[in-house]
C-alpha cells in the first residue's frame, strides 16, 4: 500500500506471460553469483542508463551487444528459468 505502484500498472494482460512470480524475484537477490557480477560499476552504470531512459527498447538491444551486460542478462533468466535438465535414457 505504501509503494507508489504496483505490477499492475506496468503489466497489461497482453505482458502476464512475462510476469515472474515474486519468489523466483526474491533468488535474485539470494545469488552470489548476481551480486558478484553487480559489483562492477561499468555494469551498474549501464543498468542506471536503462532505467533512467525514454526509450528503453532501443537502448536494451544496443546493450545487448554489450557483453558484461549479456552477461547479467543471462544470470537473471538463469535464476528466474533454470534450464531445464534433459531426460536422459538408461542404456
Amino acid at each position: 500500500a505504501d509503494s507508489p505502484w504496483s505490477v499492475e500498472d506496468i503489466l497489461t494482460e497482453d505482458d502476464e506471460q512475462d510476469r515472474v512470480p515474486l519468489q523466483k524475484l526474491k533468488l535474485l537477490g539470494e545469488s552470489e553469483e548476481l551480486r558478484g557480477l553487480l559489483l562492477n560499476p561499468h555494469l551498474r552504470q549501464l543498468l542506471l542508463t536503462v532505467d533512467q531512459a525514454e526509450d528503453k527498447s532501443s537502448l536494451m538491444k544496443k546493450y545487448m551487444q554489450e557483453p558484461l551486460f549479456v552477461e547479467f542478462a543471462d544470470c537473471c533468466l538463469r535464476i528466474v528459468e533454470p534450464p531445464e535438465k534433459e531426460n536422459i535414457l538408461p542404456e
